[in-house]
């Protein structure tokens, strides 16, 4: 059951009307991001939002989502449920208010929910205006209430509809087709989210049933944020016992930070203001890295770590390993862009700076031996970096030297522009002879490698620049690495990955995929890494000659040509395409296929690339266990 209302006020007077919901359906892009897989289930989080606002004030501790096997979204929550009476400035039901009218919610008054996430108030209404169908339930004053809309337009006027002794809400909707580009919803992409929330929102039970294929997930954390570092760091080896907790509040906002470091060498910290996953950071995390610094930088001054004569510990050099969840709740916040995925709030940063360097200091001082580990790793990541340092001015000075700045074995493209340049990272001298030879170099540059990459997931940074092959790629690139990576200096629109279609193929792809990921991850955020999908057949009949791509296009093309008279190559590597063949069939924009990189979520990403190239075996045995249902075409 839901707990007591505790005093708060949420009645119609507490529902301001802004404006019309008209625009929606004509722009919807401006309202929920896209209307592709991110828009589509950007509309579930939108009412899961509106159920967490409830557990926020404390009326609310169970939601339930439902995928439908219609692909419809059933959301349920034992919140207060939408008040029903008329609302005094528009004449209908509130609930109806809410539901059809745009900016319109108890969020823009702060005696209905002191501190709250969704679209600005507005997400609700979008999500019925981008419904096919939306059906509306509400528990309250010991009835049930029901209305139904299509395409954000009430075809029903609210009704009770029975008797009701417990309350809440439950909202279902179809995505709209005439909307979305797909209407299929994606479990793992809807787990991801609402684990998360339950992380945040420590005692709040939610439940995600597919009833499409019988999966059912329940996510419920006492534990809160130092649960969810537990989880980020399951596939890593932290290097002291406990996560370190604090929550604390400041002039009405509230701050919670876990931390806990591991023996990698990557920074994995997640920010969250209102229980929205602000990617771009802002002034919080600002506040959190400052004291950071400060605070290991005195520990170690104080106790003669750090020697007087030696330089402070830089900020990379204190957070390399550390895995930590930081989640601020306040009053107003405000976000840069429509997305909301950078706080701004100015008085934060000092808020959670000076909570955060307060608590570190007397965790440091009470906890000696987890101070000592801690101040360690920092030291160590510090003489790496110097290391580092030095080993770029080696290649610096190496490249004046030889009068250039490019690889030898880069073959450049004749273009500057981004729009039309690209590079093709190619696995083997055999395949980088023939891509040269095939490519058009006026604007497609091919830069080959010698064998494998090493495994940056368990190197440090002056490790990863003592590798040939990543200095030339670095080099390549133009964009620097890590701290000092800058995509304005881009020199290649994009960066195609074009490996053999076997084993070795898919090894060398996730290599290069974790070497991105890890130093140059705005590669991936900005879209600019792809990875080309050469052939795995060709099939000749008489003179025709044809390429397919899958053993299911094997199938059909088989099936339309006739099962008699022919011959199939299956091509093990791209050393054995000749330059036009590879031109034809892999190279060329006009026939093509390339699959864009992208990062959906950041915690996702960190997990695949953790498990696969990281030093634990058991959930790497268990990854593959769980995903080997799905492969296609097995090279064994």
């Amino acid at each position: 059951m839901a707990k007591e209302n505790n005093g708060r006020k949420y009645t119609a007077e507490e529902i301001q009307v802004l404006t019309g919901l008209e625009p929606v359906r004509k722009r919807p892009g401006m309202y929920i991001g896209s209307t592709g897989p991110r828009g589509l289930h950007h509309l579930v989080y939108e009412v899961v939002d509106n159920s967490i606002d409830e557990a926020l004030a404390g009326v609310c501790d169970t939601i339930k989502i439902t995928i439908n096997e219609e692909n419809s979204i059933t959301v349920e929550d034992n919140g207060s449920g939408i008040p029903v009476e008329v609302h005094p400035q528009t004449g209908k039901s509130t609930v109806e208010t809410v539901l059809t009218i745009l900016h319109a919610g108890g969020k823009f008054n702060n005696n209905a929910y002191k501190v709250s996430g969704g679209l600005h108030g507005v997400g609700v209404s979008v999500v019925n205006a981008l419904s096919q169908w939306l059906v509306v339930r509400v528990k309250r004053d010991n009835k049930e209430y029901m209305q139904r809309f299509e395409r954000g337009v009430s075809v029903t006027e609210l009704q009770v509809v029975g008797e009701a002794n417990t309350t809440g809400t439950t909202i279902e909707f179809k995505p709209d087709e005439e909307i979305f580009d797909e209407v299929e919803f994606n479990f793992e992409t809807l787990e991801f989210r609402l684990r998360e929330m339950a992380f945040l929102n420590k005692g709040v039970k939610i439940t995600l049933e597919d009833k499409r294929n019988n999966i059912k997930k329940d996510f419920h954390y006492e534990g809160g944020i130092k649960s969810f570092v537990e989880y980020i760091n399951k596939s890593k080896t932290p290097i002291h016992k406990n996560v370190i907790y604090f929550e604390s509040e400041k002039d009405n906002t509230v701050v919670e930070l876990a931390m806990q470091y591991t023996d990698g060498y990557s920074e994995n910290v997640y920010t969250f203001a209102n229980n929205i996953n602000t990617q771009e950071g802002g002034t919080h995390l600002s506040g959190l890295r400052t004291a950071l610094t400060r605070a290991i930088n005195d520990y170690g001054r104080k106790y003669n770590h750090i020697k007087e004569k030696e330089d402070n510990l830089q900020g990379d050099d204190v957070r390399e390993g550390l895995s930590a969840v930081l989640s601020v709740k306040l009053m107003e916040p405000q976000f840069e862009g429509q997305t909301k995925t950078k706080l701004g709030n100015s008085e934060t940063r000092g808020i959670v700076e000076s909570l955060t360097y307060d608590f570190l200091t007397n965790y440091l001082e009470e906890n000696p031996k987890e101070g000592k580990i801690i101040l360690e790793k920092a030291i160590n990541a510090s003489r790496a970096r110097e290391a580092a340092r030095k080993a770029r001015e080696i290649s610096r000075k190496r490249s004046i030297l030889d009068n250039t700045t490019l690889p030898g074995k880069l073959a450049d493209c004749q273009e500057n522009d981004l729009e039309v340049t690209e590079i093709f990272i190619v696995e083997g001298d055999s395949a980088g002879g023939s891509a040269k030879q095939g490519r058009d170099k006026r604007y497609q540059a091919i830069l080959p490698l010698k064998g494998k990459i090493m495994n940056v997931e368990k190197a440090r940074l002056d490790k990863v620049l003592g590798y040939e092959e990543i200095r030339a790629m670095i080099t390549a690139f133009g964009t620097g690495i890590g701290s000092e990576f800058d995509i304005e200096k881009l020199r290649y629109g994009k960066i195609i990955i074009m490996t053999d279609a076997d084993v070795d193929g898919a090894h060398i792809r996730t290599l290069l995929l974790t070497f991105f990921y890890r130093y140059m991850e705005e590669l991936l955020e900005k879209g600019h890494v792809y990875i080309a999908q050469p052939p795995l057949y060709k099939v000749s009949k008489g003179r025709a000659e044809h390429y397919v791509y899958s053993d299911d296009e094997l199938e059909e093309l088989l099936e339309e040509i006739g099962r008699s008279n022919y011959s199939i190559q299956r091509y093990k590597g791209l050393g054995e395409m000749n330059p036009e063949q590879l031109w034809e069939t892999t190279m060329d924009p006009e026939k093509r296929i390339l699959l864009k990189v992208t990062i959906e979520d950041g915690l996702a990403a960190d997990e695949i690339f953790t498990t696969l190239m990281g030093d634990k075996v058991k959930p790497r045995r268990e990854f593959i266990q769980t995903n080997a249902k799905l492969v296609k075409n097995l090279d064994i």
